[in-house]
């Protein structure tokens, strides 16, 4: 006899045998559940004041039955059977409803969408045990979305449930697999919606929506794909879920009708709030800081990134680490959760001490390491100049049309992580290291910076720093400030810096003109290689030439763009 699912223990004898039972049972044709195997789950669940479900094969056959509690029933674990793109489940869900005024919740759609079951029926129960409505949920495909939607439909009684709903349910797979190729391909990526919760104020709205873009950008590099993006303005945010408790719960259902996987909120969020949100919606739910981590997790190569990358992360999760509520389980694995890997982030918090204080020490070792070569270079006389920018401005392209180097340069942020050093030698026979940062981005985390403080100290030991912005940007003022600012903050403020303005090419030119003038910056393309001999040239002047010419030869550039420009 096949086991029973759910908390069995306390039940009669007589009772656990009728469960037993039921098994034997089948449900032949195309409809979801006969009226004897629905009048046998109403009065089991009458006299147990539990709910009760099966769940049904395409054979009619009983595959597994479940006892749950008085408001709720917990599926078992059912596997990835028929789960690609283009397929169903293979089981529908036939349990009763104590509540009668319920029907089918929020969990059953969420059920039925995760699982992609063929379908959800609910029986509802009177006080007396008289079985009255039945709802029946089942998913349709959207062509135009590529998404499935959970339709609920209502009858008066089980008898009236429609004899070919089955039949129903393979057409829409057939519809399913029309457009999703029926394969896993499409489904492969995890799904997200995107929110972004702003409080009310002069600009909100602009500053809401170039924040989501750049949101945007983050999940396309993560891998994430993005099935929706939500705005919105509140007088003042939500102390709890952030966004309210109605805007919690429409997001979650437009989550469900989306197919949307997680939920990526374009702020921090609490400890606090990370499990109220998730309880509430039960999806992921990751914010902006954890989507920043997971991406330097999936692209640190060198030891020392990855060391460094697992210590920003554990010491974003160590406040996390306080419960072990359903949030957390939800937190690993996939987007998200890269890097230490599960078992490390549910390790009680003594053992995410220790860890946190060997990966310091083991990073300490190579900051000293890194010292004693930067102090061999200063012996070479050799100029240190450093590349560091927004990401996505350009850095890792001109560093490849300044050296004939080779390193990956994406339209993507964050395409490299970890610190390249070329050595670049000019006609004059100087020589220079050139070395390309990681980029920076607004708000970055705070844990992030501190533990890449490390690396970025070699910019300290600079004689220049390249402050690459991207032309083309219409953000690239405050992209260029939000540098600064973090330069700043790494009390970088010594180190002589010439701004480059990246990327002409595919810029207006009255724009280039606009940002030369504020910025009295060299304006190059590193693509075209376009205004790279005056930039090497301006880099040789500010490295090699004496104070005072040094000084003569800036004012002359500056005259210079000011002609140029119009000024």
């Amino acid at each position: 006899m096949r086991e029973l699912d759910g908390p069995t223990q306390g039940l009669k004898a007589s009772v656990t045998k009728r469960l037993e039972a039921t098994f034997r049972r089948r449900v032949k044709g195309d409809t979801l559940v006969t009226p004897e195997l629905a009048k046998h789950l109403v009065d089991l669940s009458h006299e147990m004041n539990r709910q009760v479900g099966v769940l049904i094969n395409r054979n009619g056959e009983v595959e597994r039955v479940i006892v749950g509690e008085p408001s709720r029933l917990y599926l078992p674990d059912i596997g990835r059977h028929r789960a690609g793109a283009g397929r169903l489940r293979g089981l529908r869900l036939v349990r009763t409803e104590l509540r009668p005024e319920l029907g089918l919740g929020r969990e059953d759609l969420a059920d039925l969408t995760k699982l992609r079951l063929d379908g959800v029926v609910s029986v509802e129960i009177d006080p007396r045990g008289v079985p009255r409505h039945a709802h029946w949920a089942h998913l349709v495909p959207d062509a135009h979305k590529r998404t499935m939607s959970p339709v609920v439909e209502t009858y008066p009684s089980v008898h009236a449930l429609p004899e070919d709903a089955m039949a129903r349910v393979r057409e829409a797979e057939a519809e399913l697999s029309r457009v999703f190729g029926g394969d896993a391909r499409e489904v492969s990526r995890a799904s997200a919606m995107l929110v972004g919760v702003w409080a009310a104020g002069k600009g909100a709205r602009q500053r809401a929506e170039e924040s989501m873009e750049e949101l945007r950008q983050l999940a396309r590099t993560a891998g994430v794909k993005v099935v929706d993006a939500v705005i919105q303005i509140r007088r003042e945010l939500d102390p709890r879920t952030v966004v309210g408790k109605g805007k919690m719960e429409e997001l979650a259902l437009q989550a469900l009708e989306l197919g949307a996987e997680m939920l990526v909120f374009d702020r921090d969020l609490s400890p606090s709030s990370l499990r109220q949100i998730t309880d509430m919606t039960e999806l992921k739910v990751l914010d902006r800081t954890q989507l920043i981590l997971d991406i330097f997790a999936q692209r640190a190569t060198s030891k020392d990134g990855k060391l460094q990358v697992e210590l920003a992360q554990l010491k974003y999760m160590l406040p996390r680490l306080a419960d072990k509520s359903t949030a957390l389980s939800r937190l690993t694995g996939g987007i998200g959760g890269v890097g230490p890997g599960e078992t490390k982030l549910e390790i009680h918090r003594r053992r995410a001490r220790d860890r946190i204080h060997r990966l310091e020490e083991e990073i300490g070792r190579l900051s000293m390491q890194r010292a004693i070569r930067r102090r061999t270079r200063q012996e070479a006389n050799i100029p240190v100049v450093s590349l560091v920018g927004y990401t996505n401005a350009g850095k890792s392209t001109l560093l490849n049309a300044l050296t004939r180097a080779n390193v990956l340069a994406e339209d993507k942020l964050f395409a490299t992580l970890d610190p390249t050093s070329k050595r670049v030698r000019f006609p004059n026979e100087h020589e220079i290291i050139l070395t390309d940062t990681v980029g920076f981005i607004r708000d970055l985390p705070k844990d992030l910076v501190n533990a890449f403080k490390a690396t970025l100290e070699e910019l300290e030991e600079s004689d220049l720093i390249l402050l690459v912005v991207d032309a083309a940007d219409s953000q690239a003022r405050d992209k260029m400030q939000a540098v600064e600012r973090i330069l700043d903050d790494l009390g970088i403020t010594e180190v002589p810096r010439m701004v480059v303005l990246n990327k002409i090419d595919a810029a207006p030119r009255i724009m280039v003109s606009a940002l030369r003038r504020a910025t009295h910056g060299i304006a190059v393309s590193a693509t075209t290689r376009e205004g790279l001999p005056r930039f090497v040239d301006r880099m040789q002047e500010s490295l090699f030439l004496q104070e005072e010419d040094r000084r003569r030869a800036h004012e002359a550039y500056i005259a210079e763009v000011m002609a140029e420009t119009g000024n």
